[in-house]
């Protein structure tokens, strides 16, 4: 067959476009940073129109460059940063405020009032979340309370409320559909996950108006066709999910008990637990792994606020770099005898631990410390997450747990952090060609919908690794670092005694 499918993946700093062809190869893609705004400490807000114009406007260089005119692009696949929370007039199309993305804090307290009073047991047994502002329902209610006006209008039906997917869809298809997936609503703390719809008492407990929900639909479904007028011709919407569900199916993580880590701005580690959702003992996520063609899976989600940013810092912040390959040689010069730990809460930490008070902190800085020390912890601070990650996960799944991880995302081209990850969690760690595995999977969901691509059997058998990393320090080092990891995390948390 022929035919190319255009991919969005909408992330957290910039948004990409990616045309895939009729073998899943990629062809042609385009790529633009975004602004971030921070009004207030822990506050991270997007302009929406920032969002839309960006994802046009790399949607028709990718285009461009690949040679394809609309009418042979047989789908979009759209991915998106999620949990990021937009509301919009449903009458002029305008956001009633910035967006408050998913790193943002300000809803703390609030989170904090609704555990004291009891709520998380139910709500972690009926969404599989945590009550954390990293979820939409309190942003929801945020933006509700706090931009005039805006709760009555809600009330009244006038308000849309959308994850990144929804702004999207909207604006693509000219407002005519108003819809999210599974995935994403999964995320937003308002989703029965059992029963794969929005929950009345979930609703009423987060004061968010039912009537400003989008449509439920599957992963790989019809939402709709882009105006004719932004493209030339109209293409069909087909695959959505959101960006860790859509790597999940990058990797071609369709058996229970696969697993795969992306790294960007922060990392996330999603285990497939198969046809039943998973109750964590751990406070891992339970969540969609992804709901297509009468098929549901659900997974285990650990989640990591800061991966990829800590090495934005060393370089933004601290200026002891120049670009992001630089700390692999720093790391590798470092004295090992100057063990120093970073503790990279700088927005809280996420799982296993959910402390939004927590704050970054660096132990072991001595008169010594240079920055190939700092680089090293920087780098170290990824692998050691990732070992709590796969630790809970390990428990909670029973057994041995994961005996292999194929990881993705920006990261994973630095050699060093993949083997220390690989030493440090004692897994083997794939690495593949196609690196680009959040975008394919939105690629496959819309291929697949539309007809272009083949099942997941013969996706998962056509999966290849590139590299693999084996584990090679020796346990007694791996499990003198993992004590001062741990050590140092303690230290760091805002209930600790210091």
């Amino acid at each position: 067959m022929t035919g190319y499918i255009l991919a969005i993946d909408q992330g957290t700093t910039s948004t990409r476009a990616l045309v895939f062809d009729a073998g899943q190869r990629l062809v042609a893609s385009a790529q633009e940073e975004f602004p971030q705004h921070y009004p207030a400490p822990g506050w991270v807000e997007h302009d929406p129109e920032d969002l839309w114009r960006s994802t046009l406007s790399t949607a028709r260089a990718a285009l461009a460059r690949a040679g394809a005119s609309a009418s042979a692009v047989a789908a979009i696949g759209l991915t998106n940063q999620r949990e990021t929370t937009l509301i919009w007039d449903r009458a002029t199309g305008r956001p009633i405020h910035r967006a408050i993305v998913w790193q943002d804090r300000r809803t703390a307290e609030e989170c904090a009032r609704l555990r004291a009073e009891g709520h998380e047991p139910a709500v972690a047994a009926r969404t599989g979340l945590v009550l954390d502002p990293y979820f939409s329902a309190t942003k929801i209610a945020w933006l509700l309370d706090h931009v005039e006006g805006a709760r009555e209008a809600a009330e009244a039906g006038r308000l849309a409320f959308g994850t990144v997917d929804s702004w999207l869809i909207w604006r693509f298809t000219g407002g005519r559909v108003h819809a999210t997936d599974a995935t994403n609503a999964s995320r937003t703390l308002l989703f029965d996950l059992a029963r794969l719809h929005w929950d009345d008492d979930l609703c009423r407990l987060f004061r968010v108006p039912r009537a400003i929900l989008p449509d439920l639909r599957d992963c790989a479904d019809d939402y709709g066709t882009t105006d004719p007028a932004l493209f030339g011709a109209a293409i069909p919407i087909r695959g959505v999910a959101g960006d860790q569900q859509a790597a999940l199916i990058g990797q071609a993580c369709f058996d229970p008990g696969m697993v795969k880590a992306t790294y960007g701005t922060g990392a996330f580690a999603l285990l497939n637990t198969g046809t039943k959702p998973v109750p964590s003992r751990n406070r891992m996520l339970t969540t969609l792994g992804y709901r297509f063609a009468d098929r549901t899976a659900y997974a285990l989600e650990g989640a990591v606020f800061v991966a990829g940013a800590a090495v934005q810092w060393l370089r933004d912040g601290l200026g002891l770099i120049a670009a992001a390959p630089e700390a692999d040689r720093l790391a590798a010069e470092a004295d090992p005898d100057q063990p120093v730990v970073l503790v990279p809460a700088f927005t809280g930490l996420g799982a296993p631990w959910w402390d939004a008070e927590a704050r970054g902190a660096l132990f072991g800085l001595t008169r010594g410390t240079t920055r190939r020390e700092l680089a090293r912890a920087v780098l170290d601070s990824v692998a050691f997450q990732t070992c709590d990650l796969l630790a809970a996960m390990r428990e909670d799944w029973g057994g041995d747990g994961p005996s292999l991880l194929r990881v993705d995302g920006g990261l994973t081209a630095s050699d060093w952090t993949m083997q220390r990850i690989a030493d440090l969690t004692g897994t083997p760690v794939d690495r593949p060609g196609m690196r680009e595995t959040t975008a394919l999977g939105a690629a496959w969901l819309a291929g697949f919908a539309a007809g272009l691509y083949p099942s997941p059997e013969e996706t998962a058998r056509a999966w290849a690794a590139a590299r693999r990393f084996v584990p090679a320090l020796a346990e007694d080092a791996r499990a003198a670092a993992l004590a001062r990891w741990r050590d140092a995390v303690r230290r760091t948390l805002s209930t600790a005694s210091n």
